[in-house]
């Protein structure tokens, strides 16, 4: 009886007991359970799981490192279509166009052709003065970079007297050595007025790969028969020369100016045109590893095959697919080259750039010169990404143009300073 009564004394009548109280920092954690979100099983063989596992997949890309963002983009091995720029199937450039949501522009943008009207005569040829329109260069200059190109013509002319060539290798042998010595000696010419050449890698025989997705398919055969499968191209490219620099060349429009432009559209398999599948490792370089620092493109040199000679298209009655197969080459070998640097610069099919790659080509067979502008605005081409995408790159290009008519009595007969003034702006070309 004593012990209750201490314990009635210790616990009074107007005060109520723990047990019967509520502590006011326990009331938010018992209000309400949490559970965790239920999600697909990311072994599962099911649509939702599979889906679970691309979303993995691209957050663990965009999470990485660029070097092991490349690996991981080309790790899977399938079946693709491989695209040769210089390709001689019909009309290619309508369908290297659609694999590539490219819009083509002819003539070239409106930094090169800025004042042409004063270089040009009445009868449509370049006059004399036409090297006055070349920025950042006098008279006295164009004259010396005449005289050089004069110069690396009648020194090749020589050489082509003293040999015969192989067969089928006349480009190589004859017309390589004009153009490699060309290329040298006109960026180092100009390398006083424009200080980006200074810093510039110069490569000859390079490589350059480019691997993407375009479009999709339904697997007709197999074990995997019936799947949505993406399509997949790869490019493998081998320029004659080529310049890589330091800083990015500016853009030539602006990026929201790509909106309107209008890319042929083929519902076509690209086997039909006809392309084919190759099976082998994917690849994407610009011709010089990561670390390098010379990382941009200026300017790429690329020498027609043997198989190409107009007067044998000409007989043919192939003439309309001449400047076709030029701007096919143009705009396959730029998109390459392009599309390496925005992916060595981490940006890929779920990471769209968020600035235009720019670059340069010039595609010759020793007498004429053609010129290519081209613009990459976006690498999303893949149908997850390109739904609602309006962006399209861009291509601009020239006709062929005559550089001379012959060599006659150790002189060069008709000489085009209009091709040589657009070397010159090409090389010239400076952020």
């Amino acid at each position: 009886m004593a012990a209750r009564t201490r314990l009635s004394l210790l616990f009074s009548q107007n005060r109520s007991p723990f047990r019967q109280r509520r502590l006011v920092h326990t009331e938010a954690v018992v209000k309400e359970p949490a559970y965790p979100p239920i999600v697909p099983s990311l072994t599962a063989k099911s649509k939702s799981a599979r889906r679970r596992q691309a979303a993995e997949q691209v957050k663990n890309i965009c999470a990485s490192p660029v070097q092991q963002k490349l690996s991981l983009i080309t790790r899977i091995q399938r079946e693709k279509f491989v695209v040769y720029p210089q390709t001689f199937a019909r009309n290619p450039d309508r369908w290297y166009q659609h694999f590539t949501k490219t819009a083509y522009i002819p003539g070239l943008p409106e930094k090169f052709t800025r004042g042409q009207e004063q270089t040009t005569g009445q009868d449509g040829s370049p006059s004399a003065a036409a090297h006055t329109a070349v920025p950042g260069m006098g008279d006295d200059a164009f004259a010396d970079i005449r005289a050089l190109v004069t110069r690396v013509l009648l020194q090749e002319h020589w050489h082509m007297k003293k040999r015969k060539p192989f067969l089928y290798r006349e480009q190589e042998q004859m017309v390589g050595p004009f153009l490699r010595n060309l290329v040298s000696g006109l960026t180092y010419s100009l390398a006083k007025y424009n200080p980006l050449l200074q810093y510039s890698s110069l490569d000859l025989n390079p490589q350059v790969s480019f691997y993407w997705r375009r479009g999709e398919r339904i697997i007709p055969k197999g074990h995997r028969r019936g799947r949505l499968e993406p399509t997949r191209f790869q490019i493998d490219d081998h320029p004659h020369s080529q310049i890589r620099i330091t800083q990015q060349l500016p853009q030539f429009i602006p990026l929201e100016a790509s909106y309107s432009a209008e890319v042929p559209e083929i519902n076509l398999a690209p086997n039909v045109m006809p392309l084919f599948r190759r099976q082998y490792d994917n690849h994407i370089f610009t011709g010089a590893k990561l670390p390098d620092p010379a990382c941009f493109g200026h300017t790429q040199f690329h020498l027609v095959p043997d198989r190409y000679h107009r007067d044998k298209m000409a007989r043919n009655q192939q003439s309309d697919q001449v400047e076709l197969f030029l701007r096919a080459n143009g705009l396959a070998s730029l998109f390459a080259w392009t599309g390496a640097q925005a992916m060595y610069q981490g940006f890929w099919n779920h990471e769209d750039v968020t600035r235009p790659f720019v670059s340069q080509a010039v595609i010759t067979d020793g007498y004429f010169f053609s010129f290519f502008c081209y613009q990459l605005n976006t690498v999303a081409l893949s149908v997850e990404t390109d739904a609602d995408n309006p962006r399209k790159n861009l291509l601009w290009g020239t006709e062929s143009l005559r550089l001379y008519d012959s060599v006659q009595d150790g002189a060069v007969v008709g000489l085009n300073d209009g091709v040589i003034k657009l070397l010159v702006q090409f090389l010239m070309n400076q952020p």
